[in-house]
């Protein structure tokens, strides 16, 4: 970790300020140009200097192939230019136009049960085909041609949210391709990585493998997963395509795309290298249950850290969320007064340099004219939802100092893509959507800590373990080549690893280790994992803790859904079941390895048990704290620093005013520098930043 950066610079170093915007359509109001001259003047009223543009706006750009229109965009840039402000120009690649559909039918997907779709939706294109891959880098060749020079460009803004897969004859193709480079071009080896041998699956030659298909192959767990490999890589390699042509011309202009949180389609740890700067779009149920809003934050905060994370622990952007309420959830509910400004600035607390939105202007027609904007159809200033903008923009520019800040955290949690996929796909425990947990219970790990404000990245298993104290690997079903080497040479040399039930049963294969769970880890681990009880919703078991215990802790905790029956080989038992036919065996053991130590927490414990246990390791191990002080249940305290100054986040997820004792006086920024001493007062969906 010593040798990331304290601080990095603003996302363009000749615009050193937070960027607050949103998705800009103007091409949807060419017929009433007037409107850009209204938007130009709210936005100075709002406080907003960026703006996403040329988002799905390839039929206005090209409406019939070959000709161009690009008047409209060019007033547009100079119109944000005129006001100082800036655009985020997106390549338009996200949504096609017709002609070329009708025209060029190869470019549109076919579907798992190779139905090729109708023209329409988003992202209804083939990342293999050729036609669509030259046409996409012509016209983003063009695009940066002519707005290279331009002073309104600020950042690329590539497709937008990309997802999906085709089942087409070339990326059959280019699956069998993919797999012959995988596999050394040997059938054999792939036939024993996906155990083809089970239900006779034996293939003979490459050509003879398609996708999975729900009216086909579908229960080979080894072809799933390189499958959704595949998917990802072909993604990529359609976003590297139509990356080049903007490096080669505007080189020094950052690139992102907009990501979708722990979207399960694509591992986003094989994107990010190709990115300058990672981007995700935030659209959080708030107020579903008033008593709960805590955890949802603290289950936001989790998805925040990952994308700084997945630059190392570079500030990202903030490239959407809602100024009030979306129009797809089940329930559509107004954000409450004050909780736009909370859940904007929790986005900054967790290192975003940029609060945007979708989007700017409500939409007359189709499906997103009910989607909050920060205007509405009635078109001026004198909403509630506007002032709320505005008042974010304001307290953006007083936290200029912040820009560019940073943490390095002292504990890292787990979260691997590929490793979900494995658990998804596997036929044990409890079957169905979402039964395994496996995202729940990464954040179940990574709230414990959020509520004593310690700071956290979340990373893959590829990531270097080198720099943290402590590494917390929930359900680290998958162990990759190497993984578990790293991990015993991370606790061999001082570090504290802790794991969980469902940890090392298999390899990058989806193959079972054989001699004993958890496979390579059982060393450093010191257990024995013999099997795991899949609990109904009405079981519940124990978790009783040895009197004298190491840490101190007493009583029985709840365990439900897994209870995972081990054997202490080595380890020292902590803690054993309290019920059932496993009565008395281990539930939580600690093993000595090395220079450091390994835990093992055998169930799927209750949220309360999870806060004491890291409460005693972060005691033990002297873990970086965003502030020394008791939090109350529901404030979270989240820290920037530029190596020099700390900048703390103090934030109030209840319905309720919150007391914070401060350890020493701080300066409060969004009160102008306010002096705060011995305490801090935080009314309901409250925000301060206290510098240090």
């Amino acid at each position: 970790m010593s040798n990331k950066p304290a601080s990095y610079g603003p996302i363009h170093p000749d615009y050193p300020k937070f960027l607050h915007g949103g998705d800009y359509n103007p091409d949807q109001w060419y017929r009433t140009p007037e409107i850009w001259d209204q938007d130009m003047r709210l936005m100075n009223l709002a406080h907003c200097n960026a703006m996403s543009v040329g988002i799905f706006s390839w039929a206005a750009l090209e409406p019939e192939e070959g000709r161009y229109e690009f008047g409209w965009l060019d007033t547009i840039m100079d119109k944000l230019a005129a006001e100082g402000a800036r655009a985020v120009l997106a390549t338009p690649t996200g949504s096609r136009p017709a002609w070329m559909s009708e025209k060029y039918p190869e470019v549109l997907r076919v579907d798992a049960y190779r139905h090729r779709n109708l023209h329409g939706t988003r992202h209804n294109h083939c990342y293999t085909s050729p036609v669509y891959r030259e046409k996409t880098q012509k016209i983003n060749r063009l695009l940066a041609e002519r707005y290279k020079d331009h002073p309104a460009l600020l950042v690329w803004h590539i497709s937008n949210e990309f997802g999906g897969e085709c089942h087409c004859d070339l990326c059959q193709d280019a699956f069998r391709s993919w797999l012959r480079r995988r596999y050394n071009n040997r059938i054999d080896d792939l036939n024993l990585a996906w155990w083809t041998g089970f239900w006779a699956h034996t293939f003979n030659s490459f050509d003879q493998i398609e996708s999975p298909a729900p009216h086909g192959e579908n229960c080979v767990h080894g072809h799933n997963l390189d499958w959704k490999r595949f998917v990802t890589w072909q993604t990529n390699e359609f976003m590297k395509a139509e990356i080049a042509p903007l490096r080669e011309v505007t080189p020094t202009v950052p690139i992102t795309t907009n990501m979708m949180g722990t979207y399960p389609g694509l591992d986003y740890w094989k994107m990010a290298p190709e990115l300058d700067v990672i981007s995700w779009d935030n659209y959080p149920s708030w107020h579903r249950d008033t008593s709960k809003t805590w955890e949802l934050a603290a289950d936001i905060a989790f998805v925040h850290d990952l994308n700084r994370s997945l630059k190392g622990g570079k500030p990202f952007m903030l490239m959407e969320s809602t100024p009030s309420q979306v129009n797809w959830q089940p329930v559509n509910k107004l954000k409450r007064p004050g909780m736009h400004r909370l859940s904007s600035l929790q986005a900054v607390a967790h290192g975003s340099d940029t609060v945007q939105y979708f989007q700017w202007r409500k939409s007359r027609g189709a499906s997103e004219k009910f989607h909050g904007a920060v205007v509405d159809h009635v078109g001026h200033e004198h909403t509630r939802v506007f002032q709320d903008v505005a008042g974010v923009g304001s307290d953006l520019e007083k936290l200029s100092a912040v820009l560019g800040s940073t943490v390095r955290p002292d504990v890292a949690i787990v979260y691997d893509w590929e490793n979900r996929w494995a658990i998804d796909d596997a036929q044990a425990l409890r079957n169905g959507n979402g039964e395994k947990k496996y995202e729940e219970v990464c954040k179940d790990h990574y709230r414990a800590f959020w509520r004593q404000g310690i700071p956290c990245d979340i990373i893959d298993t590829e990531q270097s373990f080198e720099g943290y104290r402590l590494v917390v690997a929930p359900m680290l079903y998958m162990l990759k080549p190497g993984v578990a080497e790293r991990l015993s040479a991370f606790v061999a040399a001082g570090g504290t690893l802790a794991t969980t039930f469902f940890t090392g049963y298999v390899d990058q294969s989806d193959l079972c280790f054989l001699g004993g769970f958890p496979g390579p880890l059982k060393p450093v681990i010191g257990i024995w994992a013999e099997e795991i009880d899949a609990l109904y919703n009405a079981d519940e078991n124990g978790i009783r803790f040895a009197p004298g215990n190491e840490l101190g802790l007493s009583g029985t905790w709840k365990a439900t859904r897994f209870c995972e029956i081990i054997h202490a080989e080595g380890a020292r038992v902590v803690a054993t079941y309290a019920s059932d036919f496993y009565a008395g065996q281990p539930a939580l053991t600690v093993n000595d390895f090395g220079k450091g130590q390994a835990w093992h927490m055998a169930a799927y414990a209750e949220q309360g048990l999870l806060d004491a246990f890291y409460t005693e390791l972060a005691g033990r191990l002297s873990l970086l704290r965003s502030l020394d002080a008791v939090l109350p249940e529901g404030v979270s305290a989240q820290l920037r620093t530029d190596g020099t100054t700390r900048f703390v986040f103090l934030m109030n997820f209840t319905e309720t005013e919150q007391r914070v004792a401060l350890p020493g006086a701080f300066a409060d920024l969004l009160a102008d520098g306010a002096v705060l001493a011995e305490e801090a007062v935080l009314a309901p969906y409250a925000v301060r930043v206290l510098q240090a």
